[in-house]
């Protein structure tokens, strides 16, 4: 290799650390929930809290950011979850662990800008590209094989070796690891992270206690005086997170909502599909982390063919059709029965899968496309936050969705932490009860696909970006945002 693309190699490392976290605790759940006795509403948020940590700060990471930093963070936060003996410390070291991913995540299109130019940024961009992939796509079959043959804490302890080794090369090959000149918006962030935090509990908590239960609807109404506040905080921001006038683009809109329903009805549901998988068919990790390829693996073929077939076609098509695919796709997952083996879900993984390496590519040009240049930063951040979010909600939506069939379905509402836990006796009723929360779950995350979709297909238009004309000092940091992000594709997370 020659020398000028050791950086990307530390970019690289980092980048397939960060986003193969987030899938690699799939199919490790009912060993985690049977080791730390762990709940279910606790199984959620060792899902939930990385996914919304990195929401919350992709949307407004400012100038303190550092990738050297981010990779500290994460090593300790990795660590803390290697070595958590609860399910409360394990859910707090997850909240480290996406800390430090969203100090790296923010950093690294600005080190690869620094770094290269001209065509080698685009083949930077694009190696960069296909390992973040990678990362997403991997992380259920490599949670399987370090559970299975070391144990599901070496998920996390496995990162150890690899950040010291990414650190190292970091500060001898990077000239640039931070992220210049931006001003960070404490305010919209403190009340972003307060309005997803207190609605991703008061889902999983209305699972726990009732849609009653005077804890649920605090939350909830938390959430909605924090949302407000925070449009409030960001209409009058000198250097806001996210301009609203942005909305007023009914693509942008219509994307920034498809990267949310994306990652919602694709990807929320393969914890719950792994509970059956382990604990109903009897599959090992390793078989079911192998059962849920087939969604990466058309997604990595339909992006790779697609590319350069679909590029002078509208994200429109693109988008919305890919959407509508991984709509249909859910629904298709949703004819599993209590017969059924693993290869019931093969056609809709490969479905979703289809839909995914449509739309996923897609997205980014298409949000680009309805804002102005030099917003190109504050749109990618935008961007990146909705599937975060996306993620987030879509777990606690359909673990609410699953948990509720399934009790409803069983004599004994407390065996459900023993079918996570893969310790419920597998009786025929147990397996039917689980078969019967999958579907309503598929059915679901099938519609919010759909609906995707369609809103893609009915608003998303070859359109002038919005005005958002500010005063200098506005525009300046919007410009400071990140560099050109035209020239480089924004994360994508499948």
């Amino acid at each position: 290799m020659r020398s000028r693309w050791w950086p990307l190699v530390a970019i690289c490392l980092g980048s397939f650390m960060l986003l193969l976290d987030v899938t690699i605790v799939t199919v490790a759940i009912p060993d985690m929930a049977a080791d730390l006795h762990a709940s279910f509403a606790d199984l959620q948020w060792v899902l939930d809290v990385y996914a919304l940590v990195l929401a919350a700060l992709l949307l407004g990471a400012g100038s303190a950011v550092d990738y050297v930093a981010g990779l500290a963070l994460f090593a300790l936060g990795s660590l803390a979850c290697g070595l958590a003996p609860t399910a409360g410390v394990l859910i707090t070291a997850r909240g480290l662990q996406g800390i430090g991913g969203a100090l790296m995540f923010a950093t690294t299109t600005a080190m690869l800008n620094a770094t290269y130019s001209g065509r080698d940024r685009g083949v930077a961009f694009g190696i960069w590209g296909a390992v973040n992939g990678a990362g997403s796509a991997l992380g259920p079959l490599i949670g399987g094989l370090l559970t299975e043959h070391a144990g599901w804490r070496w998920i996390f302890l496995v990162n150890l070796p690899i950040t010291v080794v990414t650190i190292v090369l970091t500060l001898v090959v990077c000239a640039e690891t931070r992220r210049p000149g931006v001003r960070l918006d404490v305010a919209g962030v403190l009340g972003f992270t307060v309005f997803a935090g207190a609605l991703t509990y008061g889902l999983i908590r209305a699972g726990d206690h009732g849609w009653s239960a005077p804890g649920t609807w605090l939350f909830l109404v938390l959430a909605v005086l924090a949302l407000a506040v925070f449009l409030s905080i960001e209409r009058r921001a000198e250097f806001p997170s996210l301009d609203l006038r942005l909305f007023r683009s009914g693509s942008f809109t219509a994307t920034i909502t498809a990267g949310l329903l994306l990652m919602a009805s694709a990807f929320a549901i393969l914890a719950f599909t792994s509970v059956w998988l382990q604990g109903v068919l009897g599959l090992s990790p390793i078989a079911a982390g192998v059962a849920l390829l087939p969604l990466a693996g058309c997604a990595f073929l339909v992006s790779a063919l697609a590319g350069r077939v679909v590029q002078g076609i509208s994200p429109r098509w693109t988008v919305g059709g890919g959407m509508v695919l991984i709509g249909v796709g859910g629904w298709l997952q949703a004819l599993i029965g209590p017969n059924s083996s693993a290869s019931a879900l093969l056609p809709g993984l490969a479905v979703v899968g289809l839909g995914c390496g449509l739309a996923i590519p897609a997205l980014t040009s298409a949000a680009m496309s309805a804002a102005p240049p030099q917003l190109g930063g504050m749109v990618a951040g935008a961007l990146n936050t909705s599937r975060q979010l996306g993620y987030a909600l879509g777990v606690a939506v359909l673990g609410l969705v699953f948990r509720a069939t399934v009790e409803t379905h069983l004599s004994d509402p407390s065996l459900v932490g023993a079918v996570v836990a893969g310790q419920a006796p597998r009786t025929r009723a147990v397996g039917e009860a689980i078969v019967a929360g999958l579907n309503i779950g598929y059915l679901v995350a099938g519609a919010a696909g759909v609906l995707g979709g369609l809103l893609v297909l009915w608003l998303v238009r070859p359109a002038t970006a919005p005005d958002t004309s500010q005063p200098t000092s506005t525009a300046s940091r919007a410009t400071t945002t990140t560099p050109p992000i035209t020239t480089s594709p924004a994360p994508t997370h499948n």
